[in-house]
């Protein structure tokens, strides 16, 4: 063979080679090979499972990228629902806000946060209270909100540290209310990545211990919102690197997903800052993405015939 010929189709063959190991390695950066996971254990559940659970497939998105008004440069975080008003709360991070929404997304209360550094969690308890995590304090702050209320102090209310003290930005953002345990569901986001449950009495009692949760391998790059659906038990997921909502069931194991990408359950385009998620009673799902854009996903209705 000619040498420089030989030395052509060594440098192809290189190239392919190394175009193969950026594939795989893209591959699992990406948990490709998990969502593959996903789709195979969809397609073999039983109809009577799938009613049994959330069942995120049968979603579609009937609001999609709404801005929320006057939040352009405030970043949206966290979302939790209220059943007792009907409406949506979330928090902003650049400017300390706990905001009052609607279930068609739009503002209807600010409220200040004094005292807080970088609120990225927000959820409503059994009670009638509700818990903000402050991802940069490290710590969980419980208090009641009036129907008036304008403004918070952190230094007004009982507060958790979380621990990780190393954890940087790198610490918890899902929060969600548990219900049948008393307790809360806490997400770490990454570093590493992991589900803790924190036990909260009703009352004004202090929290219990932290404690963290054996679970399987999620298949996801990081954690940015949780929620707990009250009919059935299961957890969602939030994932904004991945774009992936995930339903876990009650031994948190995997159900069914969603894809935050552009094309699929009726997403024009892909969510790229997923930054919070909830439900209703109705088993509306709401999600809110960086800066300030708002989402609804919603099971067509079954055909009357």
């Amino acid at each position: 063979m000619n040498p420089s010929r030989f030395r052509l189709l060594l440098s192809r063959r290189r190239l392919a080679g190394l175009a193969v190991l950026a594939l795989a390695a893209l591959a699992h950066y990406q948990h490709w090979d998990d969502r593959a996971r996903l789709w195979w254990q969809e397609g073999r559940t039983p109809l009577v499972e799938r009613l049994a659970s959330i069942w995120l497939p049968g979603y579609r998105a009937v609001i999609q990228a709404k801005a929320l008004s006057g939040l352009d440069h405030d970043e949206t975080s966290g979302l939790t629902y209220n059943p007792a008003t009907g409406t949506l709360f979330t928090v902003t991070g650049k400017h300390p806000l706990l905001v009052e929404l609607s279930r068609r997304g739009e503002v209807l209360r600010r409220i200040e946060l004094s005292g807080f550094s970088n609120p990225e969690g927000v959820e409503m308890l059994g009670d009638g209270r509700m818990a903000i995590i402050d991802e940069r304090r490290r710590r969980l702050t419980t208090f009641t909100l009036g129907e008036a209320d304008l403004s918070l102090d952190a230094a007004d209310f009982p507060g958790f540290d979380l621990g990780f003290a190393d954890a940087g930005n790198k610490g918890f953002e899902g929060i969600a209310w548990d219900a049948r345990s008393h307790s809360l569901l806490l997400g770490k986001e990454r570093g590493p990545l992991g589900l803790f449950s924190l036990p909260i009495p009703v009352g004004d009692g202090a929290a219990g211990v932290l404690q963290p949760l054996a679970s399987p391998h999620l298949g996801m790059r990081d954690i940015s919102s949780l929620s707990i659906d009250g009919r059935t038990g299961h957890t969602l997921v939030l994932s904004d690197e991945s774009r992936l909502l995930l339903e876990l069931d009650r031994a948190g194991q995997p159900v069914s997903f969603l894809s935050l990408s552009g094309g699929r359950n009726g997403l024009q385009r892909g969510i790229e800052q997923a930054e919070g998620v909830t439900m209703d009673e109705q088993g509306n799902i709401y999600i809110v993405a960086e800066p300030n854009l708002f989402y609804m996903f919603s099971k067509p209705a079954p055909d009357a015939g």
